[in-house]
């Protein structure tokens, strides 16, 4: 179906509302009729932009919206969907058809003559040039407005559904929207308590993609050693891909002055990043009460679970923990990137793009699945991260498991994990020196030292479970022997640790895909993608 969509129908009827849509959720190009008008008389009241109208129309057979279209346009009708608002003859109508077959889709909108008299009553006054929709409608082409829903393609009626519904309709018979469940979405997920170097995979990865979307809130950092830079609200292959869409969701928690610090740094416009409206804000209140109540759980303290509390207690009159719910909508330092951002994936979806979910944290500090209470406040998994962006399922094409060789919990009273252990222990069987150990185990929105310990194999298979994953990215290849920072593939690893990824990839019953060794800006990653091409697996 054509992208040069008509718009017809009588005053007062809601072309406008319509079109209005139209822009804002697909970014059509409006083309107005009464503007091109104007511009040829500027001076002109309703009467006597009806008297031109009627001269054009009979001086060029209607053809002049046409010409005016045409002459706008200037040869580009491929790329985008063209609004001409609006149409008011069979002869304009019909040399649309003619010169531009194919291409053009013709929208008739109508509603109960009540509706209309009403309406017109309600319109700005400099717009209401005669004293009644009845007196209007005597005049110019007003008068036949009405044939021209024989010809449409659409006939819509204003008076059951709003702008957005009627869009929907006219919409989908354009193909506008999505229709096949093509899988398109990559899910990254933390297999063990966070701090996996889920950062330095998404940063590795995100060239393979055309849009990155985060969810969580600044109670984790994603650290990336090339280009270096923490990430703890925005998609962590941000630089790693300049040119891919950057989503935040709505199931996210934010900071208001680490996302502007991160824009800041990183030179973001609106048209790169999108915040959707219903992301919760982070106030610093919320921070003061965790400061004060979560240290026994060893939480970041970062507001996120008070602020996800307040999103969830305060949908009535009363306001909890001494502030009122604050959206990313409300916030006017935001409002250059706010949008909605399921409409944002269904444009993706559409175009056929790629896109990488980053889930934040660990599978086992999941609310409904970690070690309560020794937990975050939201679902870490796949799952929830889909929740949280607003992806069906459906649309999941893998999940990337995110795994270290020894797994980590922020350091204090933060809960239960397999056999603990110390750096030197890890630094006497890799040849790790404890220094460069401990330099890199300390939490990057915490600051603290963290925990350590044995790696849990029931922990891993559980969150593989979990997870549905179909991809483990294995990091800390080093914390095994510290010669595999020299490996720059698969087999230049020690055989202890082919042997560990061999057991892992039992145990999981999933393909170690992806192994890191050490942390900084030497911390290549190996990439089993190509070989497992070449060897048919």
């Amino acid at each position: 179906m054509g992208n040069v969509v008509l718009i017809s129908g009588p005053i007062s009827v809601g072309k406008s509302a319509l079109v209005n849509e139209f822009e804002r959720r697909f970014g059509a190009r409006r083309i107005s009729t009464r503007q091109l008008l104007l511009q040829r008389n500027p001076e002109g009241d309703r009467e006597a932009l009806i008297k031109l109208g009627l001269e054009l129309d009979e001086s060029k057979s209607g053809r002049w919206v046409l010409d005016e279209f045409l002459d706008v346009a200037r040869g580009d009708l491929e790329g985008s969907i063209w609004l001409i608002d609006a149409v008011r003859t069979l002869d304009q109508i019909q040399h649309f058809r003619q010169q531009l077959p194919g291409k053009v889709f013709h929208v008739h909108l109508t509603a109960p003559i009540g509706v209309l008299r009403k309406r017109y009553l309600e319109r700005p006054a400099e717009l209401q040039e005669f004293s009644s929709y009845d007196d209007a409608r005597l005049h110019g082409t007003e008068r036949n407005i009405d044939d021209l829903a024989s010809v449409a393609d659409c006939v819509l009626d204003t008076h059951k559904n709003d702008a957005t519904s009627l869009l929907a309709r006219a919409a989908s018979r354009l193909n506008l929207f999505p229709k096949t469940k093509e899988r398109l979405v990559d899910v990254l997920v933390g297999a063990q308590f966070g701090s996996e170097g889920k950062g330095n995979i998404c940063a590795h990865i995100a060239k393979d993609y055309q849009v990155l979307m985060r969810v969580g809130g600044p109670n984790a950092g994603h650290k990336v050693s090339f280009p270096k830079y923490d990430y703890i609200q925005l998609p962590s292959g941000t630089q790693s891909n300049p040119d891919a869409k950057l989503l935040i969701g709505a199931g996210a928690t934010l900071s208001v002055k680490q996302v502007l610090k991160e824009i800041r740094d990183l030179s973001l416009t609106g048209d790169r990043l999108s915040i959707d409206p219903q992301a919760v804000i982070i106030e610093d209140a919320d921070i003061e009460t965790e400061m004060g109540s979560l240290e026994a759980i060893g939480s970041t303290k970062k507001g996120v679970g008070v602020a996800t509390a307040r999103k969830i207690l305060g949908r009535g009159d009363k306001v909890y923990f001494d502030s009122p719910v604050r959206l990313a909508k409300h916030v006017p330092e935001f409002k250059e990137f706010v949008r909605c951002t399921k409409i944002e994936l269904e444009k993706a979806y559409l175009r056929g793009d790629r896109i990488l979910l980053e889930g934040t944290q660990g599978t086992d500090l999941s609310i409904h699945h970690g070690h309560y209470p020794w937990v975050t406040s939201r679902v870490t998994t796949a799952s929830g991260c889909l929740a949280d962006a607003g992806i069906a399922p459906a649309r999941v094409r893998g999940v990337i498991m995110v795994t270290r060789t020894y797994p980590i919990r922020v350091g204090g009273e933060s809960g239960p994990m397999m056999k603990e252990i110390d750096f030197a222990t890890i630094a006497e069987r890799s040849g790790v020196s404890e220094a460069e150990i401990r330099g890199t185990e300390v939490g990057t929105v915490s600051g603290k030292k963290r925990r350590i310990g044995e790696f849990d194999w029931e922990q891993v298979r559980r969150s593989a479970v979990l997870n549905g994953a179909t991809d483990i990215a294995l990091t800390f290849a080093d914390y095994i022997d510290a010669s595999n920072k020299c490996a720059t593939e698969y087999a230049m690893l020690t055989a202890e640790t082919k042997k560990f990824v061999e057991e892992l990839e039992r145990v999981t019953g999933t393909n170690v895909t992806w192994i890191t060794k050490g942390f900084g800006e030497s911390a290549i990653v190996i990439d089993r993608r190509e070989s497992r091409t070449k060897n048919g697996n």
